[in-house]
């Protein structure tokens, strides 16, 4: 049960303001209190990044917190996701120039500038507060859908645009949010990006999953100059005709990767080991693993440990995309299988796939409790 009741705008803030009210338990984030605000009381509330007048800021209760802003580009207490047009504010994919003042950019500047791993207190306090409130913000979307809806895919940042199973995470994501799954993934290009287009293209017929794959192989690598123009191009020609959402977490740790604005909410993390581990907990419907390479691998039996410690309190399917890849070049599947029969690992629901169907299958058996 939440102690404190949320206030993130001033429209919400509003209801609240009468002459000699009484506001107790209460998280006010990034709001402007004006001087309406001096007429009331407030006792144990909490202040993130908000401006108020001298006067009422000198009349709260001792048991107030008040979280200043800081002197940092980004803001430490974010009320909510971030949307694609928030994060690349300032961004003309028409004029491909704009990418490097875009928000996106300038914070992944300051972040570079100050270290990875920031030395100054302040620096690493407010990268903290924006990390919290991310987790905040992110939470409060995920209690708006079955725990078991949430289904992730993981995958290697580097699948061509024109690869097959590109083409098949993207139906995969599809098919699954036209379902009513909640897509999650590490917000990147490659496999990741895959399943946010095929969750944008929900509700539409396949042939247009066609078409939106041709527009964007002439940009296959997130490496190539026209990857992000070609994104942003497609999603002005084929706007979202559903109501699906995805959610990608990506991470400034990994920067140089543009996040796929196909996402419709993005939750940029600056720790990228909160991020990691935060993205297998909440996919609690299962995840699909397309083909990748070492940061796949890690997340492969760091979700293999929590299945098999029930950490969530039941074990999710794992689900492999491409038999030959997971049989055969890196055979992890066949790993698994070995470990299971040795009770080196119990509680894995594993299955290996070609075929998208296949794999939505075995995640909608488990999310609807077949």
């Amino acid at each position: 049960m939440n102690r404190y009741i949320e206030i993130e705008s001033y429209d919400a803030l509003q209801p609240l303001l009468s002459p000699g009210a009484l506001l107790e338990h209460y998280a006010f984030q990034n709001i402007e209190f004006g001087r309406n605000a001096v007429q009331c009381r407030f006792k144990d509330c909490i202040f993130f990044g908000c401006t108020m007048p001298g006067v009422m800021r000198e009349e709260l209760a001792p048991d107030c917190c008040v979280l200043p802003k800081l002197p940092t580009p980004f803001n430490p207490f974010p009320a909510h996701l971030y949307s694609p047009s928030e994060l690349y504010a300032g961004y003309d994919y028409r004029n491909p120039g704009t990418f490097g003042q875009c928000y996106d950019t300038r914070i992944y500047d300051h972040y570079i500038s100050n270290g990875k791993q920031a030395a100054d207190i302040a620096e690493t306090l407010a990268r903290s507060l924006h990390d919290h409130s991310i987790s905040d913000a992110l939470h409060d979307l995920l209690s708006k859908y079955p725990e078991r809806s949430v289904v992730a895919v993981m995958g290697g940042h580097s699948l061509s645009r024109i690869d097959a199973n590109y083409r098949k995470v993207v139906l995969i994501g599809k098919h699954l949010a036209e379902q009513g799954c909640l897509m999650v993934t590490g917000g990147g290009p490659g496999a990741m990006e895959a399943a946010h287009l095929g969750v944008w293209l929900a509700g539409r017929p396949t042939g247009d999953v066609d078409e939106a794959l041709a527009m964007l192989a002439h940009a296959p690598s997130y490496k190539d100059a026209e990857w992000l123009p070609s994104a942003f191009a497609l999603m002005d020609k084929m706007q979202r005709v559903s109501d699906c959402c995805s959610i990608g977490i990506p991470t400034w740790f990994y920067g140089h990767e543009p996040a796929t604005p196909f996402a419709t909410h993005i939750a940029k993390y600056f720790d990228n080991s909160i991020r990691e581990d935060g993205l297998l907990t909440i996919a609690k419907g299962g995840v699909v693993y397309s083909p990748g390479s070492a940061g796949t691998m890690q997340e492969i039996f760091q979700d293999a440990a929590q299945n098999h410690y029930l950490t969530c309190g039941y074990a999710s399917p794992m689900v492999f995309l491409d038999v030959e890849y997971w049989k055969e070049k890196f055979p992890v599947y066949p790993l698994l299988e070995n470990l299971v029969n040795k009770g080196c690992y119990k509680n894995l629901l594993l299955s290996v796939a070609d075929e998208p169907s296949d794999a939505v299958r075995d995640i909608m058996k488990f999310v609807n409790g077949e």
